[in-house]
């Protein structure tokens, strides 16, 4: 919808005699309008426009679920890239690796999902190589996976190339819609707690 011409000023009669003014797209100048009026031309404009109050945000509420399996899998049957290694020649000592840019998509919404990656481990035989481990992460910017797989399916990778004595993942994503998230995997993992 479009709307045509400038917004006139628009005044109406509120509780107790006092007069409200709006920017309202009317043709008229300064129509005085009732309290009635006012909230009828609200919900017009709010229904031209798509804002349907609560039923909007009430809309999946006892229908299908709004999440289905195929969107919890989604990401998860991607092949990514081997990570190449080389051999570490010294024992005990942690290696951090940060991708401040990090970026992937949401599987349900389509929308990015921006944030910081952190890996963190000790290396056993041997050590991630860095232009490879960039060239893995940079797989999942175009791809509709969970924030949450994310992170455990870095764990994952990291561990099957690496082979580290221990090893951390944190994926600190920024927030939408107000709300942010952080992850942490960790191996070896609890016991009982390994992907089937």
């Amino acid at each position: 919808m479009r709307i045509v011409g400038q917004c006139q000023p628009v005044s109406f009669q509120g509780a107790a005699g006092t007069t409200v003014s709006s920017n309202l797209p009317l043709r008229r100048p300064r129509q005085i309008y009732t309290a009635a009026q006012a909230r009828y031309l609200v919900g017009c404009a709010h229904r031209a426009f798509g804002c349907n109050g609560r039923k909007r945000y009430n809309s999946g509420m006892g229908k299908s679920p709004r999440y289905t399996p195929e969107h919890a899998a989604a990401g998860l049957d991607t092949k990514f890239p081997e990570i190449e290694t080389w051999p570490n020649q010294f024992p005990g000592y942690e290696i951090v690796v940060d991708d401040p840019e990090f970026t992937s998509v949401c599987p349900k919404t389509g929308l990015p999902d921006f944030g910081v990656l952190a890996i963190r481990y000790m290396p056993d035989k041997s050590c991630l190589e860095l232009k490879s481990l960039k060239e893995y992460l940079q797989c999942y910017r175009n791809l509709g996976i969970f924030q949450e797989n994310v992170v455990n399916q870095v764990l994952e990778d990291v561990v099957k190339w690496a082979k580290p004595v221990w090893a951390e993942v944190r994926g600190e994503f920024r927030p939408r819609g107000g709300i942010s998230t952080t992850i942490v995997a960790k191996w070896p993992r609890p016991k009982g707690q390994e992907r089937s």
